[in-house]
């Protein structure tokens, strides 16, 4: 838990105490309880795990599927309206900002032929999601890769990449320093 607050104060210029994200951020709550909502998944009590979810959800705006595999330190700034779909995959060090879907794209005519099949994201290691930011089906968000505000991504992202736009092109490359907003004025960041 330390280590979990610790890396949200090294990425939010105005996170002030670990009491003070524990108390009034929203994506530390929606972590923590996808963590027991998890835990209920995993041991098959899925209307428990849907249950804590729910409330989760109600209480932050933050959804996230019990079902959701997350790393270490995800860090969900704001918060409001992000959901993170059954299947989704997300490394360590992931920062999301609001608004922002991790989705499906598989139209829901036969839903028992694609129960526990992979259809929603993963998200490599360090990876910046700007808000608003849509990333759908089954796609690899390489690590170190930045998804600019309002992109839709519906392909495979490669390592170190900036993508930008609907639909996302590659227009750069990121380095491995965190950048709150991915690209920044005089960063070190290579537009192509």
């Amino acid at each position: 838990m330390n280590n979990f607050l610790q890396s949200i104060i090294d990425r939010d210029p105005a996170a002030k105490s670990k009491l003070s994200l524990i108390l009034t951020y929203p994506g530390v709550k929606a972590v923590l309880f996808h963590q027991i909502a998890h835990f209920f998944c995993l041991a098959k009590f899925d209307l428990i795990a849907r249950i804590i979810s729910q409330f989760s959800r109600f209480l932050t705006g933050i959804e996230i599927h019990p079902r959701a595999k997350i790393g270490k330190n995800l860090f969900i700034d704001h918060g409001m309206g992000v959901v993170i779909g059954e299947t989704s995959e997300i490394g360590d060090n992931v920062t999301i900002y609001h608004m922002v879907t991790l989705g499906g794209i598989a139209p829901s005519i036969n839903s028992n032929e694609q129960r526990l099949i992979k259809r929603h994201p993963t998200l490599k290691d360090n990876v910046v999601v700007g808000s608003g930011a849509q990333i759908l089906g089954p796609v690899t968000i390489g690590a170190n890769s930045k998804i600019g505000a309002n992109a839709v991504v519906t392909k495979d992202v490669p390592e170190n990449a900036v993508m930008v736009g609907i639909p996302a092109k590659n227009v750069g490359t990121a380095t491995k320093e965190f950048k709150a907003y991915g690209v920044t004025p005089g960063s070190d960041t290579k537009l192509d």
